[in-house]
């Protein structure tokens, strides 16, 4: 299953008062995205795969883009890098109609919108790959994004306990949240997202 892109990017958006270019993460863009990396507060990098703020992790990231497994959605501003959508696809054969998303917003641009457009780009790309089921995870006090997903019809699905430690070694509570690609595509025009996908949406092989 090949996660697939969107013809069309790169595309300017208009979220939340901003003039946001989204555009596919390439090893290009490898400084931009360390940058913005560095910038996040060290509580936003505990859900995810990887320690974004090392190089090293940034290859294996753009390794797994070039093999397929992942897709990547930057938001930009004056060429700058503000956030991010990421599908990746599970590499397991029994799993591989399930996909992680993960959206990370810089603090600046929090609460204009653009961490639920990112979501909204994923799942387009979601339906466009065949992705029956996304799952996302974060820290139980990460309040703000965990409402932004529900507003979207995700729902809990399991409560990991001291899952994860930051570097202080404090346990957190890891919550897994998840949504099946079909309910959403059932309910597309509440989403916003209808005319985006256009008549195509249904026709999805």
């Amino acid at each position: 299953m090949t996660l697939e892109r969107d013809p069309d990017y790169p595309a300017l958006r208009h979220v939340g008062g901003l003039d946001v270019t989204l555009s596919y993460m390439s090893s290009v863009d490898a400084d931009s995205v360390l940058r913005f990396a560095k910038g996040l507060e060290e509580h936003d990098l505990l859900f995810l795969r990887r320690d974004i703020t090392q190089l090293d992790a940034l290859e294996d990231w753009l390794r797994d883009i070039e093999a397929g497994d992942a897709l990547s959605i930057l938001a930009k501003r004056g060429g700058e890098v503000i956030g991010y959508g990421t599908l990746h696809r599970e590499s397991l054969s029994w799993s591989a109609h399930v996909a992680e998303l993960r959206v990370l917003v810089a603090a600046d641009f929090r609460g204009k919108g653009l961490g639920r457009a990112l979501t909204q780009e994923a799942f387009k790309a979601a339906l466009r790959s065949g992705i029956e089921k996304m799952v996302a995870r974060m820290t139980l006090d990460q309040k703000g994004a965990i409402a932004t997903f529900e507003s979207l019809g995700f729902r809990p699905e399991a409560l990991l306990k001291d899952h994860v430690k930051d570097r202080q070694g404090t346990p957190h509570d890891l919550v897994m949240m998840s949504h099946r690609v079909a309910d959403f595509e059932r309910t597309l025009e509440s989403y916003g997202v209808s005319e985006a996908l256009g008549e195509g949406a249904g026709s999805r092989p």
